[in-house]
């Protein structure tokens, strides 16, 4: 390869990796629509996390199709003593790609039950939290993976506690697959494909 085709091949690349990104300055020539703080801390607050907007920073520009996008927790876990890293994702996965944001904590602020720690094992939980488990870890479960044109339903363990709307570890019946569901009520779990 000569030297212009290697740096032609690099500009290419580039261009179309800040396209990809969401790049706040691309999003709006793309009909594309910056996600706020503010709309990040009130899917958190969904979550059970009480948080405002000043305590939300986005690692990266965000954009999604609609300026008003229905947004999810999809995990937590501790980042460093005084803040936690967040997965977002658009209910509608077309409206938007997934995207982390840090979250710093209060004097006193406690992560509540859905965190898990940097090693993947589920934080210490006060006796009030574990009152609302509707799932126990090591109950069967159905789990309903939604996808575009398929539905399935497969027999699972719980491999966490969860209440109602907190996402979770589940495992296939002989422990060969693990699934990350939504505890939708006492024995179904809910997933994307």
């Amino acid at each position: 390869m000569t030297r212009y085709q290697t740096i032609s091949t690099l500009a290419l690349a580039l261009i179309l990796a800040l396209a990809w990104t969401g790049n706040s300055s691309l999003a709006a020539t793309r009909g594309r629509v910056a996600i706020t703080r503010d709309q990040v801390a009130a899917a958190i607050r969904i979550a059970g996390i009480e948080v405002t907007a000043q305590q939300v920073l986005l690692l990266n520009d965000v954009a999604a199709e609609s300026s008003a996008p229905a947004l999810e927790v999809e995990s937590m876990e501790r980042w460093g003593r005084d803040r936690m890293k967040v997965r977002l994702a658009c209910v509608s996965s077309e409206e938007c790609l997934p995207f982390y944001v840090a979250v710093r904590l209060g004097d006193g602020a406690s992560v509540p039950a859905p965190v898990v720690d940097s090693n993947g094992a589920s934080a210490q939980r006060s006796p009030a939290e574990t009152a609302s488990y509707v799932v126990r870890s090591g109950s069967p479960a159905t789990l309903l993976l939604d996808g575009e044109h398929v539905h399935i339903r497969i027999p699972v363990i719980c491999l966490e506690e969860g209440a109602i709307g907190q996402t979770i570890r589940v495992a296939s019946k002989d422990r060969r697959l693990t699934y990350t569901a939504k505890v939708f009520s006492g024995d179904q779990l809910r997933g994307r494909l």
